[in-house]
């Protein structure tokens, strides 16, 4: 009998136009962690919706633990025990931490009502599992992202899940965190006879965890439970893409004596950013660096006027500006911003692609009497597509349809056609393959040398070091640092460190 406890075999699935997975193999061993590579599109969500039955496969067979089964639905896929934790959070923020853990089922008392203190007893061990010192009484809105992410899985091992897979779990982690997150990982596989699929677009993550790799490409296996001893990171991008990977580093010269088309002075904010001095010059890229929580992405929202500056003077071009609202930012000022959170502040999902892509440029494009054609439209927006290689059917597909990575492509796109004079990125390349990764590095590269200033905010301290002319490094809502980037990574990351660890 095999190790095996998931299985699956010549699994393909299509939707109108679009041949997601085409005899797809995928073989999880008892107690491993087996990562799940493949660009955007290739095949993992569909693959992941197979295992854990939001979908059924049109041929092809999935075996549990060396057993033929029909998965109809989620709730089916948790009773033999599988579980999934999305790139996305899925706890109710305005429960308790014991009641998420125990939401699927809370323990009663005689009178039918919610026993809490069993509740709180329960909850407790799974946190304990987890290496999680919190009050289950805690409000999940009161958790850091990384404590969210770790309640997620302990969560999912509530049920008595043996086969968790996990989506991109360390994307709004910091390196520390991320480590945590391992241990604790490594832990559940040795102690609770755990067996975990790991999808993420971080090879070095891949690396240091993962047992086995099962890759996709255009719903294909390009390999099958390799073992990732026999790989190197150049074989695996090859695997990926089918070609070799490129390095992005910006060349581009910078020029002391630019102009300033951005200055903060002396700003503070209703959310607690203090004495904020900034400035940004004429194509430069800056990039603000911090751990999760340390105020780059709000700042990013104060000057974007969803978030109230108490005081201090923003300047644009070296005029004194009140930014009240995003529209005033992009009409009048020519500032664009591009989502972290791409589902819900970047995209409308239930509009399709053509009409997310061209929001920015409504405005700019519409008719003397206000009618908008979707030709003009499409003229905007379609180069930008292309060279995105958005995989979509037409550009009549809902957003929702379209996978995660190919959303945040969209989320790209449309900054790209408003033409902004001022672009805020924010972590641009979190859930985007390595091939898209590169485009996206050269397109920042080469919007700021043709003249776009752009603030980057990213976790990725290889992507900060490779993009960013400046780098400033925020901590509780201040300026903690200044470097001009030497692109050399040992020098630079131990500097942006020495800061954040002060």
């Amino acid at each position: 009998m095999n190790n095996l406890c998931l299985e699956i075999k010549e699994a393909s699935k299509k939707f109108p136009g679009v041949l997601a997975l085409h005899n797809a193999d995928f073989k999880l061993k008892k107690g491993s962690i087996h990562a799940l590579l493949g660009e955007n599109g290739a095949g993992k969500s569909t693959l992941i919706k197979i295992i854990t039955g939001l979908y059924k496969q049109d041929s092809g067979k999935l075996l549990i633990n060396n057993v033929e089964t029909s998965l109809n639905s989620p709730t089916e896929a948790q009773n033999r025990g599988i579980s999934v934790v999305h790139q996305e959070r899925n706890l109710i923020r305005r429960f308790s931490v014991g009641e998420n853990l125990l939401l699927n089922d809370l323990p009663k008392n005689k009178f039918g009502l919610i026993n809490y203190k069993l509740v709180f007893e329960r909850s407790k061990e799974w946190l304990e599992l987890m290496d999680l010192n919190i009050d289950p009484r805690t409000v999940v809105s009161d958790l850091t992202v990384a404590k969210m992410q770790l309640c997620e899985i302990a969560k999912a091992l509530s049920i008595k899940s043996k086969i968790l897979l996990l989506d991109e779990p360390t994307s709004s982690l910091s390196p520390q965190e991320t480590e945590h997150l391992f241990t604790v990982l490594q832990k559940i596989v040795r102690e609770e006879d755990v067996s975990i699929v790991f999808v993420s677009h971080k090879l070095e993550e891949v690396f240091e965890l993962c047992d086995q790799v099962t890759v996709l490409r255009d719903g294909k296996n390009a390999c099958t439970s390799e073992s990732i001893n026999k790989l190197t990171r150049q074989n695996l991008v090859k695997l990926m893409i089918g070609r070799e990977e490129q390095i992005i580093k910006s060349e581009k010269k910078v020029v002391s004596d630019q102009k300033t088309v951005l200055r903060l002075e002396k700003i503070n904010t209703e959310l607690g950013h203090h004495d904020i001095n900034l400035t940004l010059g004429k194509g430069e890229i800056i990039g603000l660096y911090g751990l999760v929580g340390s105020g780059r992405t709000e700042l990013a929202k104060c000057l974007l006027g969803l978030e109230k500056i108490v005081s201090g003077q923003i300047k644009i071009n070296g005029n004194e500006v009140r930014l009240d609202s995003p529209k005033t930012a992009l009409d009048r000022f020519k500032i664009g911003y591009i989502s972290e959170d791409r589902k819900k502040e970047g995209l409308i999902l239930m509009h399709n692609v053509l009409e997310n892509a061209g929001i920015t440029i409504w405005s700019k494009i519409k008719s003397f009497l206000s009618f908008l054609s979707d030709k003009a439209i499409h003229a905007k927006v379609d180069p930008f597509i292309r060279e995105l290689e958005v995989k979509t059917p037409s550009y009549s597909q809902l957003i929702s349809n379209l996978s995660g990575g190919n959303q945040q492509k969209i989320s790209v796109a449309k900054w790209l056609a408003a033409g902004t004079d001022i672009l805020i990125i924010d972590e641009p390349t979190v859930g985007i393959d390595i091939k898209t990764k590169s485009y996206i590095h050269e397109l920042i590269i080469g919007l700021a040398k043709k003249g776009t200033s752009i603030v980057l905010i990213s976790s990725d301290m290889p992507e900060m070091i490779s993009l960013a002319d400046r780098v400033i490094v925020m901590k509780n809502f201040k300026i903690e640092g200044n470097e001009p980037n030497s692109h050399n990574y040992a020098d630079m990351s131990s500097k942006i460190m020495a800061y954040i660890h002060d």
